[in-house]
């Protein structure tokens, strides 16, 4: 089988599970950050740029069958207390020692995750192992973009405890699908990140900080919609009730550009990580590793974890609208 069909089936199989829209911000995302990376890089990355872009949404279908899964996408802030920005612990030994180990998966483990997948790609890179540097840039790239969506920081993520059932997939979801085509998504250059795991608390806090915003501006336009607020449209044989697109503009323009903000905070993480990740392994050739292919285990592996996803045995946090 050449590269071509190879990426086919695997790109076929990745279709076929991201036909919803809660997965098209992730897409988006990392198939963006491709291009804050230096010439070094940027012709790995770029070559292998759909199977980057696709399998962002794989830590998504494991929410489905890995029972470990689902805590690594977010954090619950306020369960800690008022002040537990300042006051939580940033390294995951301390944060265990404080509030022990079950407590932390019980309520998230999304900043603490995202350093430990660098460390995995940093891992990979030295190893100079193109399948690991694919998978876990990708997979850094999708916890990354999580960490910068206000609702993954907080125990009412989906509005279920304002009566605001859906506002996660609202905010993550159908506003950038209606309205990311006009964003400026122009973020410069990859950067080297001297601390990754008080980066990746920085991008929790920047999102925590508009979680009431998020909540209070719907909850306000809501009071004055009445049947205007939902529609229905076509999306391939379904018609789905849906955010009518005058009360999505309407939350978008209240929200002042925040969405295209934090997409845009998103796509220079991810770049700054791969980077960082790189230079820590001491900048490995990468043209040497620019014909890498999947072979066939990876190709059924991928399989495997198609169905794994479609059977759902774990149940897992409903708000991505799936």
């Amino acid at each position: 089988m050449n590269k071509a069909c190879i990426w086919c089936g695997l790109l076929a199989i990745c279709f076929i599970a991201t036909g919803f829209w809660g997965f098209f911000s992730h897409q988006r995302i990392n198939r963006l950050a491709v291009f804050t990376l230096p010439p070094e890089m940027i012709y790995f990355y770029k070559n292998h740029i759909d199977y980057i872009a696709e399998t962002a949404v794989n830590p998504d279908r494991r929410r489905f069958s890995d029972p470990e899964e689902a805590p690594r996408h977010y954090i619950d802030i306020d369960h800690y207390g008022d002040s537990a920005l300042l006051k939580m612990p940033r390294y995951l030994a301390k944060a265990i020692e404080q509030y022990t180990e079950d407590t932390l998966k019980a309520y998230g483990i999304l900043p603490w995750h995202i350093n430990r997948v660098f460390y995995q790609l940093k891992e990979a890179f030295l190893l100079k192992d193109a399948h690991r540097i694919l998978k876990l840039s990708a997979e850094i790239g999708h916890y990354i973009a999580d960490a910068h969506v206000p609702l993954h920081t907080t125990e009412n993520y989906n509005g279920q405890l304002t009566g605001q059932e859906g506002i996660h997939a609202f905010w993550e979801s159908r506003l950038p699908e209606l309205f990311s085509n006009n964003y400026d998504f122009f973020v410069g250059k990859a950067t080297y990140i001297q601390n990754p795991q008080l980066a990746a608390w920085q991008a929790v806090e920047s999102s925590h900080k508009e979680v009431d915003s998020v909540l209070l501006i719907e909850k306000r336009i809501a009071s004055k919609a009445g049947e205007k607020k939902y529609s229905f449209e076509a999306k391939g044989k379904q018609t789905l009730k849906v955010y009518s697109q005058d009360y999505s503009k309407s939350y978008h323009e209240k929200l002042a550009g925040m969405v295209e903000k934090q997409m845009r905070a998103s796509i220079k993480m991810i770049g700054d990580f791969w980077y960082t990740a790189w230079v820590d392994a001491g900048q490995p050739d990468m043209k040497i590793l620019m014909d890498y292919k999947p072979d066939e285990a990876e190709i059924q592996n991928n399989r495997k974890a198609l169905e794994e996803w479609k059977q759902q045995k774990v149940k897992s946090r409903d708000h991505e609208g799936i």
